[in-house]
Parts: structure tokens; sequence; C-alpha cells
């Protein structure tokens, strides 16, 4: 799961900059709302995979027990600056999502919600943005390294 993880991260934000591009510059709201539902669809089943694997399943301590950071405390401090991103970033996504969802018309088009969401869907994805960095970093510093 921490492969997949890697990858999906990899894979997101691409796709979360072609959704932003398909609204900003294209105009094109009704892909852009789909994108944004099925990337966030993703990202939970993602997440939620992840967490039942390492927590549950198959752990991640003793595989990162072998990395030369583990004994000076980095790989710990890396995924706690990692988990302060990835929870903020699901957080204001959720609240993002379900404003748009209730706030937006059917189909949607800019309306007064649009500051708004703007405002915050910037915020969310330059959390996701970090959230990717940091989640990298703890991958190499626990796993690769």
């Amino acid at each position: 799961m921490l492969d997949v993880v890697f990858a999906a991260l990899i894979a997101v934000l691409p796709v979360l900059a072609w959704s932003i591009w398909l609204v900003k510059w294209r105009k094109n709201y009704a892909l852009h709302k789909r994108v944004q539902l099925a990337l966030s669809a993703a990202l939970l089943i993602t997440v939620v995979a992840f967490e039942v694997d390492m927590r549950w399943i198959s752990g991640w301590r003793e595989r990162a027990y072998e990395s030369r950071f583990w004994e000076s405390g980095a790989v710990m401090k890396s995924l706690y600056l990692h988990l302060i991103f990835s929870v903020t970033t699901s957080a204001i996504w959720l609240a993002v999502v379900v404003a748009a969802v209730n706030q937006f018309p059917k189909p949607p088009v800019p309306s007064g919600h649009s500051r708004r969401h703007k405002f915050w869907a910037w915020i969310a994805a330059f959390d996701l943005t970090l959230t990717a960095i940091t989640g990298w970093i703890f991958y190499w510093m626990a796993f690769v390294a």
C-alpha cells in the first residue's frame, strides 16, 4: 500500500492541475466537477485502504527500523510534518467539496459561492501539494534511504 499511495500522490497533482485548468481556462465547470468528485473518491478510497493496511494488516514501523534516519528520530518528524498537511488537506478538501455540491447550481456555473470556493479550493490545492511533498519525503526517509 505504501507504493500505491506514493504512486497515487504522483498521479493526483497533474490531475488536480488539469482540473483547475479546465475550470479556469476552458470554463468547463461540469467536467471540473466530475473530475474533482472522482479525485475525491479515489483519494478517500486510497487513504482508507492505506490506513487499514498500515494500522491493522502489515504495519510500517518494522520496515522503517532499517532506515538510517530511524535512530535520529527524523522518520517520525517527517511523518508528523506529513500528518499536519494530510489532516488539514482532508478537512479543507471535504469542506470545499461539500460546500460546492450544496452551493453551486446544477449544472455547475459561476454563482455567489464562486469567490469563497475559489479561495478555499486554492488553499486545498496548495495543502494537497504539501501533503504529497511531505509524503514523498517520509516515504524516502523511512523506506528508501
